[in-house]
């Protein structure tokens, strides 16, 4: 990409398509199961933690961390993102323990006057530019003992799901940008790379999951076996954090503990 992804343009279709969908649902579920881990991991005191939510779009996940009592500093490049948040947040009553920035999340430092306890960086990297820069520049604004949750589109999990439907010459080709997926990122990730840059930042990485590690591969349902829909997220509860299956999640979910030598 040459440029960070703004999707303004479409917000509403942004918010029905990903998070109004089953997909959605398997992702809310097993980063929530995530994040619980990291919250015993670093607030055994159970006090008021602070969380960023970066490029956090609707605030579905961080309105459940609100709910705790934990307060959130949320931004995003896309105004009409924001708004659509600030709706949802209001109707939820959790307005009074958010603050909503304009912003992208590179420039977040100017809007912050001491370290955050929790980085939030959900499904942002795979639309921009320069992706490694961006994550530790918001790496930097954990304080040590702090922790970070990331998820990112899955190069590997992209590859496997253009197999799956039969686009072999396209991955031959080296799976050059298409533009008629505006929803789908053009590009994943390597999972390698990522877990680099975190531990590269003084990040020790305690938990990972593939996010959809089966569900996007299941085909035409006229040729399968019976199955319930709930069977599905059972299978990918069960088995998401085990390798081969974790590394094939179409997105990959990692939370990481800050040394508390670390000051950035």
């Amino acid at each position: 990409m040459t440029k960070d992804r703004n999707f303004d343009d479409i917000a509403h279709k942004f918010a029905k398509n990903i998070y109004g969908s089953d997909k959605g649902e398997i992702r809310q579920v097993i980063v929530w199961e995530e994040l619980e881990q990291l919250l015993s991991a670093i607030n055994g005191s159970r006090k008021s933690l602070h969380v960023l939510d970066a490029g956090g779009g609707l605030a579905q996940i961080s309105q459940k961390l609100a709910k705790l009592g934990h307060r959130v500093t949320l931004c995003d490049l896309s105004s009409e993102m924001l708004q659509l948040a600030r709706r949802d947040i209001e109707k939820n009553g959790l307005l009074e323990q958010y603050r909503l920035i304009h912003s992208p999340a590179q420039n977040i430092a100017r809007h912050l006057n001491e370290p955050v306890d929790i980085l939030m960086f959900h499904a942002v990297m795979e639309w921009l530019a320069e992706p490694k820069a961006v994550l530790q520049t918001l790496l930097d604004e954990v304080r040590p003992g702090g922790a970070a949750s990331i998820m990112f589109y899955n190069h590997h999990g992209l590859v496997y799901k253009n197999v799956v439907c039969g686009n072999i010459p396209h991955i031959l080709d080296g799976m050059p940008h298409r533009k008629r997926f505006k929803l789908q990122p053009q590009k994943g990730l390597k999972p390698e790379d990522v877990y680099l840059w975190i531990e590269e930042s003084g990040f020790e990485i305690c938990g990972k999951a593939g996010i959809r590690c089966f569900s996007d591969y299941i085909g035409n349902r006229e040729y399968l076996g019976d199955y319930q829909t709930q069977d599905v997220m059972a299978l990918e509860r069960k088995l998401c954090r085990q390798e081969p299956y974790l590394s094939m999640g179409r997105y990959i979910h990692v939370w990481a503990k800050k040394s508390r030598n670390n000051n950035g």
